[in-house]
Order: structure tokens, then C-alpha cells, then sequence
């Protein structure tokens, strides 16, 4: 018996060191500090380097990013009350001075990609007021924060990793603003997004989410890398006469 014990006791030390190495979720902040130190690991076998891992050791438990997850009031509204909150009559007037003040630059989007100005206008509109406001919450303390809490957390991981990569790269830093749930830029995209679909459109080297011409990029790819069918021209027949 002493040799199967000793068996089942080696079997269970690996199970052990995981369990204990695991990052564990909570739902208040008491936990945030011991569970960044297990999520380290986690972050460093997915490829994070040291500015990343610094940047999460940095990151603060962001109390106003989870009272927002839990009062999501648009999600309760009409779609008609949900345009005049968002001012869509506004956005579409606005987004029609742009698309003519900078047609050559959606022209170019369009042909590369196949998505339409007014498509991404609408995003850049609805999501940020073309730039107007960006957010102000610390996008590496929120989506951290978003995946600790025990809410979604398989959701909000891998855009963790992503924010990490993001401070690695030099395309963020730890204090960089965006939205309570860790959008960020122009079109507000979750981190691990802003790593698979960054463009970098202006060609200085480095994706920035909070640079027009890169955001806008980045979102006609997104668009595209996820489906979007760049519509057919219809052939005008012309009619003839009985």
C-alpha cells in the first residue's frame, strides 16, 4: 500500500503546482495583487516580456471599469432610443464632412479592403465622436481588472495577454487612457484585436490606435479579416423598347 500511496502522492504534486500557480478569480479587489503574481506566469509562457509583465504589476484594481460592466444601461434601451443617446443624426452629418474632406484616404480604404466610408465612419462616429473622446480609464488596469473578476474572465483573457504584448511592443504603455472595458483608440478595440489586426497605415513603424490613419486602417482590416464581402458592382442593363 505504501508504494501505491507514494504513487497516487507523485501523480498529485504537478496537479498541486498548477492548482497552486493558477491565477484564481474574485469578484472584490482583495485578491487583485495575489492573483497578477499567478497570472504572471500565465502571461510570461504566453510570449509577454518584461515591459508587459512590469505594466502588470503596475496595473490597479479599477472599481469604476466593474461597476460599468455590472450597469450597462444601453443594452436595455430601444434602437431608437439608443441612436438619439448615441446622436446618430449628429454623426451621420459630421461623417459626411469627413468622408468629403478626406476622400481619397477612404477611397484608398475601401479599394484595399472592400469596406465602404460610410462603414467605417459609423464606427468611428458612434464609438469615440471621430476622436473626440477616447476614454479614461487605464486600458491595462481594466482589462486585467475585467479578467480577474470571475465574471467573464475566459473572455477578457486573451485581450490581457494582447494589452501586455500591446506595452512590449511600445504601441501602449501602462497609463495609456481608453474606454472602461479596455477599448482603446479611435474605434475603441479590445487589445488582443489592436494585436492581430493593427495596421500600421502611415507607415512610421509602429501601430497607433490613437492615430487616425492607423485606427481607421485597422478597423477596414478587422472588418475584412472577420468576412466582410466587398460588394459587387451591379451591371445597369439598359432597357429596350417593346
Amino acid at each position: 500500500m505504501s508504494i501505491l500511496r507514494a504513487a497516487l502522492v507523485a501523480t498529485a504534486l504537478p496537479l498541486m503546482a498548477t492548482s497552486a500557480l493558477a491565477a484564481t478569480c474574485g469578484n472584490t479587489g482583495s485578491g487583485f495583487d495575489a492573483w497578477k503574481a499567478a497570472f504572471a506566469t500565465e502571461a510570461r509562457k504566453a510570449g509577454v516580456k518584461k515591459a508587459g509583465l512590469q505594466a502588470l504589476a503596475s496595473a490597479s484594481y479599477a472599481s469604476k471599469t466593474i461597476a460599468a460592466d455590472r450597469n450597462q444601461k444601453s443594452f436595455k434601451y430601444s434602437l431608437d432610443k439608443f441612436m438619439k443617446v448615441r446622436g446618430a443624426d449628429t454623426i451621420v452629418a459630421q461623417g459626411r464632412k469627413r468622408k468629403a474632406r478626406n476622400a481619397g484616404f477612404f477611397a484608398s480604404l475601401e479599394k484595399q479592403y472592400g469596406v465602404p466610408a460610410g462603414v467605417i465612419l459609423a464606427i468611428h462616429g458612434m464609438e469615440t465622436g471621430f476622436g473626440g473622446f477616447m476614454g479614461d480609464s487605464a486600458v491595462v488596469s481594466a482589462i486585467t481588472t475585467l479578467t480577474y473578476d470571475c465574471r467573464r474572465s475566459d473572455f477578457f483573457k486573451p485581450h490581457a495577454i494582447g494589452a501586455l504584448k500591446l506595452v512590449d511592443q511600445g504601441a501602449i504603455t501602462a497609463s495609456t487612457k481608453g474606454a472602461k472595458h479596455g477599448e482603446l483608440g479611435h474605434t475603441q478595440f479590445l487589445p488582443g484585436n489592436a494585436l492581430k489586426y493593427g495596421v500600421d497605415a502611415n507607415g512610421d513603424g509602429r501601430v497607433d490606435f490613437y492615430n487616425q490613419t492607423d485606427a481607421l486602417a485597422s478597423t477596414a482590416n478587422f472588418l475584412r479579416q472577420k468576412g466582410w464581402k466587398r460588394a459587387k458592382a451591379i451591371k445597369r442593363v439598359k432597357p429596350t423598347l417593346p
